[in-house]
């Protein structure tokens, strides 16, 4: 792995971390202020307020308990770099306090900041669990 590619597979590990403690501040510092979220069945979240948004409202329904498995980490330029990876846990659903099985395959695209840190610029994901019957 390059240096840059290693960098970006800290911020996923923070990112993993940030999710399973319901952190959304955390999150926010790992995102370009024009980042893009794009969750399954939802508009995209584009930019720092509608990021916090969303976030917020995850963290409101669930509590995430999930690992992350990084397929691939691809440095495509010096400043850009994409991360294809892999996630199983649980979540919990306030709502209900049920747990649920969760595993999803999620595609990351990673920019370098003008102070050499590398920040979420697009994520999106998708369910690899079958769908309920």
């Amino acid at each position: 792995m390059t240096a840059n590619e290693k960098a970006v597979a800290a911020v996923l590990q923070k990112y993993q971390d940030a999710l399973n403690a319901s952190d959304t501040d955390t999150v926010m510092a790992l995102y370009m202020d024009d980042g893009v979220f794009m969750p399954p069945y939802s508009q995209s979240a584009i930019g720092a307020v509608a990021l916090r948004k969303a976030y917020d409202a995850v963290f409101k329904a669930i509590t995430l308990s999930v690992k992350f498995n990084t397929a691939e980490i691809v440095e495509i330029s010096p400043d850009w770099v994409f991360a294809r990876t892999n996630s199983s846990g649980t979540t919990t659903d306030h709502a209900t306090g049920s747990k649920n099985a969760e595993a999803n395959q999620e595609l990351f695209i990673f920019k370098k900041t003008s102070n050499g840190a590398w920040k979420i610029a697009r994520y999106s994901f998708s369910s690899t669990n079958p769908p309920g019957k």
